[in-house]
C-alpha cells in the first residue's frame, strides 16, 4: 500500500523556520517524483517544490525561490522542505504527493506541477505563520 505521511507543520512567527518531512512507503523511492503543495483557505492547491531523487531534479514556485529548499533521503524514504523567512502568505496546508515514471525537470517557471499530474498524496500538515 501506497502512503505518504506529513509532519513538521506548526505555527511560527513572521520570519522563522519550519521543516517538513514525508515520509514515504510501498513503493520504489527512485521511481518517483515527489512534490510539495499547499492549499490556503478559500483557495486552489498549488505547487510549492517538486524533486526527482533519481536525477536530482528540482524545481520551485517563484515565491519560494531563495526562501524554500527541498531535499531528500533515499536511506529513509524522507523528503523534506526546508522553509525560512516564512511570511503569513505561507499559511496553508501542504501536502505531498507523489507521481511515477517521470522526472522534476519536467516541469519549470512556465509549467508548474498539477495536481492532477500526480498519484498519490498524503493527508497534508498544517503551518500557520503568525504575524
Amino acid at each position: 500500500e501506497v502512503q505518504l505521511v506529513e509532519s513538521g507543520g506548526g505555527i511560527v512567527q513572521t520570519g522563522g523556520s519550519l521543516r517538513l518531512s514525508c515520509l514515504t512507503s510501498g513503493f520504489t523511492f527512485d521511481d518517483y517524483a515527489i512534490g510539495w503543495f499547499r492549499q490556503a483557505p478559500g483557495k486552489e492547491r498549488e505547487a510549492v517544490s517538486c524533486i526527482t531523487s533519481a536525477d536530482n531534479s528540482t524545481i520551485y514556485k517563484d515565491s519560494a525561490k531563495g526562501r524554500f529548499t527541498i531535499s531528500s533521503d533515499n536511506a529513509k524514504n524522507t523528503v523534506y522542505l526546508q522553509m525560512n523567512s516564512l511570511k503569513p502568505e505561507d499559511t496553508a496546508v501542504y501536502y505531498c504527493a507523489a507521481r511515477l515514471a517521470v522526472s522534476c525537470s519536467l516541469y519549470s517557471d512556465e509549467h508548474s506541477p498539477s495536481t492532477n499530474d500526480f498519484d498519490y498524496w498524503g493527508q497534508g500538515t498544517q503551518v500557520t505563520v503568525a504575524t
